[in-house]
């Protein structure tokens, strides 16, 4: 069974907004746990607009499952993660003021500074995952930086998917898969995956390990109940 990271950004953009601590994300978190989640995200950025750099240390005395903190390395960030020691690190390029994620790792243009960034994190018992585009040659460089796994980025496959274009959408990640499978890497998925389009890419995705959902989670459980949601995914991911 393919592992439900639940990402919880969003329930801290909701406490932000009022400035008080509702939803009080260490409550949360141990319901998601109790509802069988199998791991919990953050993404915390240097503005730390959702997520707050002290989330992370706190969610670290209280995550009972895999904890995945996921981030672009910049000085900052490599700091708090080494302090937290999460399960894993996911490494993501994106920009200081992007609203969300938007592109993979170049793997051959930036394969020095990954291989110093994940040596580091390494070297101190994390493991690390690469966040890259469904394209085969980035998925098979990232096995020269010592990443012990990679995330595609599936927002591609989710458009595709909406389109009613499932098999195009799906074709480049079942390559990409199967190229990660051939390196030795371990593979996660995440980004615009929902309960209407994840069992579609579990099924045909092989040796999937682990999915990280947030955004359309937290939304469907607007209307379906946080409990409920999470175990339609538990379903959906056998």
């Amino acid at each position: 069974m393919t592992k439900l990271s639940v990402n919880i950004n969003k329930l801290a953009t909701l406490r932000n907004s009022r400035g008080g601590n509702v939803p009080n994300l260490i409550t949360s978190t141990k319901d998601i746990e109790s509802f069988g989640a199998q791991g919990i995200t953050v993404h915390p950025r240097p503005d730390e607009r959702h997520i707050r750099y002290q989330d992370a240390r706190d969610l670290k005395e209280v995550v009972t499952t895999e904890f995945n903190i996921e981030g672009n390395p910049i000085p900052k960030f490599i700091d708090l993660v080494l302090e937290v020691k999460p399960t894993q690190v996911t490494l993501v390029p994106d920009a200081e003021d992007a609203i969300t994620s938007n592109a993979g790792w170049d793997t051959i243009k930036h394969k020095e500074f990954l291989v110093d960034v994940i040596q580091t994190f390494k070297s101190n018992g994390i493991r690390t995952s690469i966040f890259v585009d469904p394209d085969e040659k980035m998925v098979e460089a990232a096995a020269a930086t010592g990443t012990d796994r990679v995330e595609l980025y599936t927002e591609s496959f989710a458009h595709e998917f909406a389109k009613g274009n499932k098999e195009n959408g799906i074709a480049p990640f079942v390559k990409a898969a199967e190229m990660a499978h051939k390196v030795g890497l371990g593979l996660n998925a995440g980004h615009d995956l929902n309960l209407d389009n994840i069992q579609f890419f579990k099924h045909h995705i092989p040796h999937l390990l682990e999915v990280s959902i947030g955004h359309a989670l937290i939304c469907e459980s607007i209307y379906l109940g946080l409990e409920n949601v999470i175990n339609m995914y538990l379903h959906r991911l056998k």
